[in-house]
C-alpha cells in the first residue's frame, strides 16, 4: 500500500561530544531535555492512591447514569414503535467496534507525544508512562479509582450529546450509539486491568470473553509491554490491533508527524527506564500466564 522508512534508518537523537575547549571549561551548559526524560514517572503507588474516594465514586455514578440515560432513551423509542430493535442493536455493535479503535488512537497518542506539563492531558500522559513502569498497579486499583476519569468525561460529554440528539429528534440508533460508545470507553480501563490480572483472580466469565475476543486478551496486551512498545494499543476488544499493526498505520502517522513537525514519538528512541517494567521483589508471577510471563522474561533478559 505504501512504503515506510524503517525505524533503524532514523537513529535516536544523541548529543555530539563537546569540542576540546568546551570540555576543558569549568562551567557546562545543561543538556536540553529529551522527550522521554521530560515525563515525570510516578513511583510505585502508595496503597492510599489505589483506593476510591467519594469524588471518584460520584463521578463514576454520574458517568454511569449518563450512559444509562442514553440507552434508556433508545429503548423508549423502540418500545414506542418509532424504531425497530435491529437499528439500535446494530448501532451499539458499531459503537463497540469503533470504541476499540478510539482507545487505540488515544493510547498511541499519550504513549508517544506530550509530557506531564501538556494542557488537559498531562496527568494522563504521566499516568500511562507510570503504567509502563508498574503495569501490575492497575490490577490493585479499586474500580471507581480506575474508572472515574473516563466516567467524568462521559458524564460531561453525554450531557451535551444527548441534549443535541433530543433537540434534533434523533432516532433510537443515535442514542444507542452514544450510550454504547461511552460505556465501552469508560469500561476500557477495567478491560485493561483484567488484561493484566492473573487468571485465578479474574471474575467468572471474563477469561472466556477474553479468549473469545470480546475483551482484549491478556496475551495480546502483554505484547504491548514488550520492546519496542509500539503495538497492540487498543484495549476494548483488541480487534483492531492486527489490522493497525499489520499495515503499520501508527508508524505511518508517526512519519507524517515527524516530517511535518520534527517531533519524534517516544517509541522510536532507545527504550529508557521510563518504558521498562520495574519488577519489585515480592511481586508474584503466575507461571500459567504465558503472555505476562514472556513479558517478564523479555524485560529481565534485556
Amino acid at each position: 500500500m505504501y512504503t515506510l522508512t524503517p525505524r533503524c534508518h532514523l537513529p535516536p537523537l544523541r548529543r555530539s561530544p563537546p569540542p576540546p575547549c568546551a570540555a576543558a571549561s569549568t562551567t557546562s551548559q545543561p543538556a536540553p531535555p529529551s522527550l522521554s526524560s521530560s515525563i515525570s514517572i510516578p513511583s510505585r503507588a502508595d496503597p492510599d492512591e489505589l483506593r476510591s474516594t467519594w469524588p471518584h465514586r460520584l463521578w463514576t455514578l454520574a458517568g454511569s447514569a449518563a450512559i444509562l440515560s442514553s440507552l434508556s432513551t433508545s429503548a423508549s423509542l423502540v418500545f414506542s414503535g418509532s424504531s425497530s430493535p435491529a437499528e439500535p442493536l446494530a448501532a451499539a455493535l458499531a459503537a463497540y467496534t469503533l470504541a476499540d479503535l478510539a482507545t487505540g488512537i488515544y493510547h498511541w497518542l499519550v504513549d508517544n507525544y506530550g509530557d506531564a506539563t501538556s494542557p488537559l492531558f498531562g496527568a494522563q500522559i504521566a499516568a500511562f508512562q507510570g503504567h509502563h513502569r508498574y503495569p501490575s498497579t492497575i490490577t490493585r486499583r479499586e474500580p471507581c479509582n480506575n474508572l472515574h476519569s473516563l466516567a467524568r468525561a462521559a458524564a460531561l460529554s453525554l450531557l451535551l450529546v444527548d441534549g443535541a440528539l433530543a433537540a434534533g429528534d434523533a432516532p433510537a440508533a443515535a442514542h444507542a450509539f452514544a450510550g454504547a460508545f461511552a460505556a465501552c470507553v469508560v469500561l476500557s480501563q477495567q478491560f485493561h486491568a483484567w488484561a493484566h490480572e492473573k487468571r485465578g483472580r479474574l471474575p467468572p466469565g471474563v477469561e472466556a470473553l477474553q479468549d473469545a475476543g470480546v475483551l482484549v486478551s491478556r496475551a495480546q496486551h502483554a505484547a504491548h509491554h514488550r520492546r519496542p512498545y509500539d503495538t497492540n494499543y487498543c484495549i476494548v476488544s483488541g480487534m483492531w490491533n492486527g489490522v493497525l499493526d499489520r499495515y503499520k498505520v501508527f508508524e505511518a502517522l508517526e512519519m507524517v508527524v515527524f516530517f511535518r513537525t520534527g517531533v519524534r514519538p517516544r517509541s522510536w528512541d532507545e527504550t529508557d527506564a521510563s518504558w521498562m517494567e520495574d519488577v519489585v521483589a515480592g511481586d508474584e508471577v503466575d507461571a500459567g500466564d504465558d503472555g505476562l510471563l514472556q513479558t517478564a522474561s523479555s524485560i529481565s533478559s534485556d
